[in-house]
């Protein structure tokens, strides 16, 4: 299996099936496809589990520059640009590992930078996770399930 199959299972298993959250503004979602942000995909109706992978891997995985990350960031980073954006990833990325400029791109710098990391940076950068999520609007409803996928994607980042 793939690399990037087996991070898409982790994060297409947290994120479920269909739900449609009238709270959200994400909207209808299955396999956290967001009719709002992926409408292509939900013109025929719902999106199958095979174009939810498809979006992932050119519209998450690659463009996050997963493809270019050893493990456990290639994870960390595509869960979190799925979640909350792939600039707020790779800069939560770059914050944690202490890259200078921080500026939301994965290039050489920051390759290099998670290959010489210190054991204790994928924590931090999901401790950076969480407190994101903690000023995020909407925290007091749905925070909970936010701090427990951030568990969830430590868990397979041992």
């Amino acid at each position: 299996m793939s690399r990037f199959n087996e991070c898409f299972e982790h994060v297409v298993g947290i994120e479920g099936g269909y739900v449609n959250d009238s709270f959200d503004p994400g909207g209808e979602t299955i396999y956290g496809i967001t009719r709002r942000d992926h409408p292509g995909a939900w013109a025929n109706g719902r999106p199958s589990l095979e174009a939810a992978r498809s979006i992932y891997e050119e519209q998450y995985w690659r463009k996050a520059g997963c493809d270019r990350l050893p493990e456990p960031y290639d994870l960390l980073v595509f869960d979190t640009a799925v979640n909350q954006g792939i600039f707020p990833a790779v800069t939560l990325l770059q914050q944690a590992l202490g890259v200078r400029p921080v500026d939301g791109r994965v290039g050489p710098v920051t390759i290099a930078a998670c290959q010489t990391a210190d054991k204790e940076r994928p924590a931090l950068m999901l401790a950076k996770r969480a407190a994101r999520y903690a000023k995020t609007h909407g925290f007091e409803r749905y925070g909970e399930g936010w701090l427990k996928r951030t568990y969830l994607i430590a868990m397979e980042c041992k």
